[in-house]
């Protein structure tokens, strides 16, 4: 009988994942967080407590656990039994109790399945009672941003002026979820991620300790994929450990890259540059490649972005690139990438991929929509940066104007130069010197030329016709809308400028009237202010011709016949007859209305 009940009781203690396993007891277990631990433990010393706090942060980070270990401090008895210690002993009735969730004196409670009202007026309802046995009646409440408006509202004044024997200890993921009436009755401590580097350390302790050998790249590895989270790298290890079972020696890099749906490292290196490159055939053929590997179309992308947040990194600094937790070959290929691409080519990259993230994420056909991403990307590496457009652009439009002068100054040189410049050219010149050479150096008095290639405008309408017929576009533009004539004599233009007029616009009006005609041009700006620009008076005009077809008997009689009708044309034809003497068509001669007026 002895044996056969020996026989079906467990051997051994049941399997506790290793989440559960290495939950910190104490304040010296937590990785990370110096701040929020030297803060808690100096205000425990110093009988400088709270009477609630909120715990902050992404999941895993170790929000529950920080809360159990300060109801533990506040409880522990310990050797002296004196009062609460920044130290928990881990032995008394209290710790141990805690430890495995049956003080009633700490109640936890989780706000995502208990969001009433009903159940924080049950909870108020205890705060009253002094503890049980502990020194203080701990309320822990998870999730607590889960809670109802009215929840919260029929908290906020036992929160405010709880009893001196309850302490709340809030947590939470959405800390701007809660109402700003419960920040400010709480002491706020955001728990931060845990850096890559030292969740691998931690984690290699943790692999030491269960006797099981893993690779450093494979600890880096389940580190990142953490994303800051204890809670999740521990339960990657894990996962880790089962995959690797009877495979025999330590756990690789490569088995944890599989694992995770990762893709190699190198080959996101080489698919990164072939998109670069703007070879899209070779992304197309890496990318599906990684696929049927086993890496997930998602993970690609984002191991592309952030394989361009760190090239812009190591483009920016330098020093980044010999980081020694990174591997030499990694290394030397940033190096090379970095000093390759340019700036704003990475930043176009980031955007791209950034915003392809998005979309791979929410596609059917998470792969097909990471081939478009790599498509885009791939034809864009070749476009220059917007900077360099407009700088060729600009220096395109340079060459032209320059071309055009020159093409018209070798004509306008007599046969001989003059040995004294022309009267006005300007000091500096001197016997010898041809007038057109001083007209290039010289921005306010271009040297005159014998050769006409144009007539010579008789009026400012003139000038602006020959703009038009040169093709200068923009200064016709500005000679239309952006110039309030002052005075006009042929060789002689004065003006008042508009708001949107170039500052050197009297000078490049004088040096191309100059080329264009021969003759020395001189355009000045007026103190004084010019008639209306030619844009106002031909705008002036229409309405002059509207108002004066509005007051056409014919058209009177249009108007009220067709309410609502609008002149939208007056043409020039046959002079009607004005006044009284204009005859009004009878109605039989009106022609059928087609739905348009007519004027």
């Amino acid at each position: 009988m002895n044996d056969l009940m020996s026989s079906t009781e467990p051997s051994e203690t049941p399997y506790r994942v290793l989440a559960r396993k290495y939950r910190p007891a104490t304040f010296s277990g937590l990785i990370g967080q110096d701040v929020m631990v030297r803060t808690l433990t100096n205000a425990i010393r110093s009988d400088r407590l709270a009477h609630a706090y909120l715990l902050t942060g992404v999941r895993g980070i170790g929000k529950t656990t920080t809360a159990r270990i300060i109801a533990r401090a506040l409880n522990c008895t310990g050797a002296d039994g004196d009062g609460p210690t920044a130290e928990p002993c881990g032995e008394c009735e209290h710790c141990l109790a805690i430890a495995q969730d049956r003080d009633v004196d700490v109640i936890e409670m989780d706000a995502a399945s208990r969001t009433g009202v009903d159940d924080i007026r049950e909870l108020i309802d205890g705060v009253r009672y002094r503890p049980a046995a502990a020194r203080y009646k701990v309320y822990i409440i998870d999730e607590v941003h889960m809670l109802s408006n009215n929840a919260f509202n029929a908290l906020l004044k036992t929160l405010e002026e709880p009893p001196e024997h309850v302490k709340f200890i809030f947590a939470t993921t959405e800390v701007r979820k809660l109402p700003v009436t419960v920040l400010s009755r709480c002491q706020r401590f955001d728990l931060k991620r845990v850096d890559a580097a030292d969740l691998a350390d931690y984690l290699a302790t943790i692999a030491k300790q269960e006797t099981m050998e893993i690779d450093a790249g494979a600890l880096a590895l389940i580190g990142r994929a953490a994303d800051g989270s204890v809670r999740d790298g521990l339960s990657l290890l894990d996962q880790a450990f089962a995959h690797s079972i009877g495979d025999g020696g330590a756990i690789t890099e490569d088995q944890v890259r599989d694992m995770l749906g990762l893709a190699d490292r190198g080959q996101i290196f080489e698919l990164f540059e072939a998109v670069m490159r703007g070879d899209a055939a070779k992304a197309l053929e890496l990318l599906e490649d990684q696929h049927r590997a086993g890496a997930d179309a998602v993970l690609v992308i984002q191991d592309l972005l952030e394989l361009t947040h760190w090239l812009t990194r190591v483009k920016l600094t330098p020093e980044l690139a010999d980081d020694i937790t990174v591997p030499e070959a990694e290394r030397a290929l940033a190096r090379t990438m970095a000093e390759r691409l340019s700036m704003p080519t990475l930043a176009r990259a980031w955007q791209m991929l950034l915003k392809g993230l998005g979309e791979v994420q929410t596609a059917p056909a998470p792969l097909q929509a990471a081939e478009m991403v790599l498509v885009r990307l791939a034809y864009a590496a070749d476009m220059p940066a917007p900077a360099e457009i407009v700088r060729s652009l600009t220096q395109k439009g340079a060459e032209t104007t320059a071309g055009t002068a020159n093409a018209a100054a070798p004509r306008a040189q007599p046969a001989s130069p003059p040995t004294a410049p022309a009267s006005g050219a300007g000091p500096g010149a001197g016997p010898g010197q041809p007038a057109t050479a001083l007209a290039a150096s010289t921005e306010e008095a271009p040297a005159p030329v014998t050769e006409s290639t144009a007539p010579m405008p008789a009026s400012f309408t003139d000038v602006v016709e020959l703009f038009n017929a040169k093709r200068e576009a923009v200064l016709h533009t500005h000679l239309v809308n952006d110039i309030g004539l002052v005075r006009f004599e042929p060789g002689r233009i004065e003006f008042s400028p508009g708001a949107n007029a170039p500052r050197n616009l009297a000078n490049r009006l004088g040096e191309m009237l100059s080329a264009w005609t021969g003759t020395r041009w001189v355009v000045s700006v007026a103190a004084e202010p010019g008639a209306p620009s030619l844009a106002e008076q031909k705008k002036s005009a229409d309405q002059e011709r509207l108002d004066e077809a509005k007051n056409h008997p014919l058209v009177r009689a249009a108007l009220d016949a067709f309410p609502g009708a609008k002149i939208t044309e007056v043409r020039e034809g046959e002079p009607a007859p004005d006044g009284d003497d204009a005859e009004i068509p009878a109605e039989d001669d009106i022609p059928p209305d087609n739905g348009e007026p007519r004027t």
